[in-house]
C-alpha cells in the first residue's frame, strides 16, 4: 500500500513530514486529474460561422437549421432592407399578423358585399375610402350604380348587352290585339309564339271566345288602372226564411216577446250545448245578441253574409242580409235593435233595417272598418265610430253622410271603441300596443296608457258596473282597467290560462258581473271568478278558434259562442 501510494505521490514533495500527513487516514483522499481522450478541437471556424449567422437571415431553401436562430433573424425580410417604419420584432413593433401589420378597413359588411358583386357583376367597384372607381371606369358616371339599387329591368338589359343580344325589335302595335296573328305569333301565352309557321287562317270559336275575353278583360283593367271604371257594386239583396213577417196581430217578427223578462238575477255556469245553429258556410267572425231582450241572435261571417237567428222558439234562420263582397269583420246593434251596422273587409260600413233587410246607407273612406260602433245615448244614434285600418277614427253623421271628426292619434289599425263615463268618452285600443282615453267630440288624446309590457289589445268589454275595462291581450293574459279619472291598471286582477295569441277572441262578462268568460285559439271557452281571478270553468266548443261569446241578457245561465267552423252553439 504504502508502494502504491509512493508512486503516485507528486514530484515536488518538500519534506517527509508533509507526506505523512497527507497519507494519514485522517486527510483526504488523493484526487486524479480529469483527462480528455478526444483530439483538440478548433472551434474558432464554429465561432466566426455563428457570428456570420446571426447577421444575416435564414435561406428558405434549407431544410436543416444547425443553429437556433433568433427572432429577428425568423422575422427579417428575404430580400432588401429593414422597412424603416416596421419594426421586425413582434416584442417591440405593431404587428399584429403573421405576415406583418394589417390595419382594419372601416367598410360594413354590406358595402362591401355590394361592391364585391357590383365589380363581379359589371367590372367596376368604388375603393374603401369611396373617391376612386376600380376598374373599368371610363364610361361610368361620377357615382355608377351598384348592383342593388338597380332595377330589374336595368339589370336584364345589362345582361342582353353582355350576351350580345339585345337586338330584340319591339312588338307591332298589332300584336296586342288577341283577334290578329300577329299577337298570336309573337304572345308569349299563344301556342305558336316564337314559331316560323303561320296558324290557321281562321281562328275556331274557342280561340274567338278567349280572344274576346282576354281582349275585354284588358281594357277593363286599363280603364280601372286610369281611374275611367269604379268597380261593380254587389247586388244588395236579403231574403226571409220564416213563415211570415207578421203575425196575425201585425206584429213584426223582430219584436220581442212581452214575457221576455229576466226570471234570475244570480249567473250561474253553463254546462252542456243545447243547440247548434249551421248555416254559414265559412267561419263565425262576431255574434250579437238582440238589445235588452235576447230573442234573436246576429251572426257576421267570413262567406260575406250576415244571418239572423231566432233564439227562443224555432231556433232556425230568419233572414240573412248580403250586401258586402269580402268577408265581414264586425256588427254593432242600435240601441232598440230596429237597424245595427256591419263592416266588411269591401271597405265598406253598411247601416241595415232589421226587418226589411234593406241597406238605409252605406260609408266608406277606402280604408278597411275594424270596429263600428254607435254613439249609445238615444239622442245620438245617428252618430257612427269606425276604427279604420289607416290609424284614424271617422264619426259621420248618419242623417248628413258627412264625416263630422277624425281621431288620428294612433300608430295602429284601431281594433276596439268602448263608451264609457256615462258615453262622455270613449277608450281605443290599437295595433300599436297603447290605449288612449277620448273626450267625444274632441280629438285630442286625454290619457294615454302604453307601457313596456302591454301587448295589442283586440277586445276590450265593459263591467256591468261600468267602473271596469276588461282588456284581451295577446301574452295570453285579460288585464283589468279603472274606468275612472286615471285609468290605471289593477295590477291585482289578473285572469290567464287560456291561449289567444294571434286571434282576435272576444272577452265578456256576465249579466251580474260575477264571472269573466272568454274565447281561445284552440276552441273553448273560458270562465273564471271576478273577484278571487281564479278559473271556474272550461268548455271544448268548437273545432278550431272559439272566437266569439256572449252572454244571453236575460237567461241568466245561458251563453252562445261561435268559430272559425262556422258553427255557433248555444251553451245552458
Amino acid at each position: 500500500m504504502d508502494l502504491l501510494q509512493s508512486s503516485y505521490a507528486p514530484e515536488d514533495a518538500s519534506s517527509p513530514e508533509e507526506s505523512a500527513a497527507d497519507s494519514s487516514p485522517d486527510s483526504s483522499p488523493l484526487r486524479l486529474p480529469s483527462k480528455s481522450a478526444a483530439p483538440a478541437v478548433d472551434d474558432t471556424a464554429l465561432a466566426l460561422s455563428a457570428a456570420a449567422s446571426a447577421s444575416r437571415p435564414l435561406d428558405p431553401s434549407l431544410h436543416l437549421v444547425a443553429f437556433n436562430p433568433t427572432a429577428d433573424q425568423l422575422w427579417a425580410p428575404i430580400v432588401g432592407p429593414q422597412h424603416p417604419h416596421a419594426p421586425i420584432s413582434s416584442a417591440s413593433g405593431n404587428r399584429n399578423h403573421k405576415l406583418g401589420h394589417v390595419e382594419d378597413a372601416a367598410v360594413l359588411p354590406f358595402l362591401f358585399d355590394e361592391q364585391y358583386n357590383t365589380f363581379h357583376r359589371f367590372g367596376y367597384a368604388s375603393d374603401p375610402s369611396g373617391l376612386h372607381i376600380v376598374g373599368d371606369a371610363q364610361t361610368q358616371a361620377p357615382e355608377p350604380d351598384t348592383v342593388y339599387n338597380l332595377a330589374p329591368s336595368e339589370h336584364k338589359r345589362r345582361r342582353l348587352l353582355a350576351k350580345g343580344d339585345n337586338q330584340e325589335e319591339p312588338l307591332p302595335p298589332e300584336a296586342r290585339n288577341p283577334a290578329s296573328e300577329d299577337w298570336v305569333l309573337h304572345n308569349k301565352q299563344s301556342p305558336w309564339a316564337g314559331k316560323k309557321e303561320a296558324p290557321p287562317a281562321e281562328l275556331t270559336e274557342e280561340q274567338k271566345q278567349y280572344a274576346e275575353a282576354h281582349a275585354a278583360k284588358k281594357a277593363e283593367k286599363e280603364a280601372r288602372a286610369e281611374g275611367k271604371v269604379e268597380r261593380a257594386e254587389v247586388v244588395v239583396k236579403s231574403t226571409f226564411h220564416g213563415k211570415e213577417e207578421r203575425d196575425y196581430q201585425g206584429r213584426s217578427w223582430i219584436t220581442p216577446p212581452k214575457d221576455a223578462k229576466a226570471t234570475n238575477d244570480h249567473c250561474y255556469i253553463p254546462k252542456r250545448c243545447v243547440h247548434e245553429w249551421v248555416g254559414h258556410t265559412k267561419g263565425v267572425s262576431a255574434i250579437r245578441f238582440f238589445p235588452k231582450y235576447g230573442h234573436l241572435l246576429l251572426s257576421a261571417s267570413m262567406d260575406c253574409k250576415i244571418k239572423i237567428w231566432d233564439v227562443l222558439e224555432s231556433r232556425t234562420c230568419m233572414r240573412t242580409y248580403m250586401g258586402h263582397s269580402k268577408a265581414v269583420r264586425d256588427i254593432s246593434f242600435s240601441n232598440d235593435g230596429t237597424k245595427f251596422l256591419s263592416a266588411g273587409y269591401d271597405r265598406n260600413i253598411q247601416y241595415w233595417d232589421t226587418e226589411t233587410g234593406q241597406v238605409i246607407s252605406t260609408f266608406s273612406t277606402g280604408k278597411v272598418p275594424y270596429v263600428v260602433k254607435l254613439n249609445p245615448d238615444e239622442d245620438k244614434q245617428h252618430i257612427l265610430l269606425a276604427g279604420m285600418s289607416d290609424k284614424k277614427i271617422v264619426q259621420w253623421d248618419m242623417k248628413s253622410g258627412q264625416i263630422t271628426q277624425e281621431y288620428d292619434q294612433h300608430l295602429g289599425a284601431v281594433n276596439t271603441i268602448t263608451f264609457v263615463d256615462n258615453n262622455r268618452r270613449f277608450v281605443t285600443s290599437s295595433d300599436d300596443k297603447s290605449l288612449r282615453v277620448w273626450e267625444f267630440g274632441i280629438p285630442v288624446v286625454i290619457k294615454y296608457i302604453s307601457e313596456p309590457h302591454m301587448h295589442s289589445m283586440p277586445s276590450i268589454a265593459l263591467h256591468p258596473n261600468s267602473n271596469w275595462l276588461a282588456a284581451q291581450s295577446l301574452d295570453n293574459q285579460i288585464l283589468i282597467y279603472s274606468t275612472k279619472e286615471r285609468f290605471q291598471l289593477n295590477k291585482k286582477k289578473r285572469f290567464a290560462g287560456h291561449i289567444v295569441a294571434g286571434y282576435a277572441c272576444q272577452v265578456n262578462f256576465s249579466p251580474d258581473g260575477r264571472f269573466v268568460m272568454s274565447g281561445d285559439g284552440e276552441g273553448s271557452c273560458w270562465f273564471w271568478d271576478w273577484k278571487s281571478c281564479r278559473r271556474f270553468k272550461t268548455l271544448k266548443c268548437h273545432n278550431g278558434v272559439c272566437i266569439g261569446c256572449e252572454w244571453h241578457p236575460l237567461e241568466t245561465s245561458k251563453v252562445a259562442t261561435c268559430g272559425w267552423d262556422g258553427v255557433i252553439k248555444y251553451w245552458d
